[in-house]
């Protein structure tokens, strides 16, 4: 069996060392550069399952790594280190590609954690499925159908759609020109507005199961969150 192959890029050669070990010691296939134009000539010789970025490093910063990858691959999951918590500049990082952040200092728990979340998303998305579990909704996607044990809602083929996408991506930000592109094939302005109405909907569909939740991340995108 192929090991799931990570690729690494952070300046700081004991943090980087560090990072490379422990994951190799979990299975993974890792590849270690160094600062942003080594990460990205990495990128482009080998097939990666996921990306690890320090934001602030030499010749190329993060971001616009992220940016370049993003440019070859839309799918493949992207996590930034940084030593950063502002706000701006997690909304930067979601729009130039990444995924999710981790703020340095971290425990390795936490990395090797936030690691089996995003290879586990990006297995489970290759996989369609039919019939999902939401808290305590059962959401049968094949029949457009959400019930509880009190209620049954049946969506319209869109709603089924964006809610499906949400799951698939869950614990992950997903952009609004994606869930646009992926469900109606564009990503112009009215179908933006058009795309909140569903995500409105949705949300008050949900709200009898506070575990279940669609949170908007203003400008960039929505995440599913289950938490139950």
């Amino acid at each position: 069996m192929n090991k799931l192959s990570i690729l690494v890029v952070e300046d700081d050669p004991n943090l980087g060392f560090v990072i490379q070990d422990n994951l190799g010691l979990q299975g993974y296939d890792v590849s270690l550069g160094r600062d942003g134009e080594e990460g990205l000539r990495l990128f482009h010789e080998k097939k990666f399952n996921l990306c690890i970025l320090d934001v602030m490093m030499p010749k190329k910063d993060g971001f616009s790594v992220a940016r370049a990858i993003r440019e070859q691959n839309r799918d493949i999951p992207i996590l930034f280190l940084t030593a950063k918590a502002m706000t701006e500049d997690k909304l930067e990082g979601f729009r130039t590609g990444a995924d999710d952040y981790i703020t340095k200092p971290f425990s390795l728990e936490e990395l090797f954690c936030r690691v089996e979340v995003f290879l586990k998303r990006g297995q489970a998305a290759s996989e369609p499925e039919k019939i999902i579990m939401l808290g305590s909704f059962t959401f049968d996607y094949s029949n457009f159908r959400l019930t509880t044990r009190l209620s049954e809602r049946t969506l319209t083929s869109r709603e089924a759609e964006v809610l499906r996408l949400l799951f698939l991506n869950r614990n992950r930000v997903l952009k609004r020109e994606e869930i646009l592109k992926a469900v109606w094939g564009d990503d112009d302005y009215f179908l933006g507005r058009s795309m909140d109405v569903f995500i409105s909907k949705l949300r008050k569909y949900l709200k009898d199961d506070p575990t279940v939740q669609i949170v908007n991340y203003h400008g960039v995108g929505f995440k599913l969150e289950i938490n139950g």
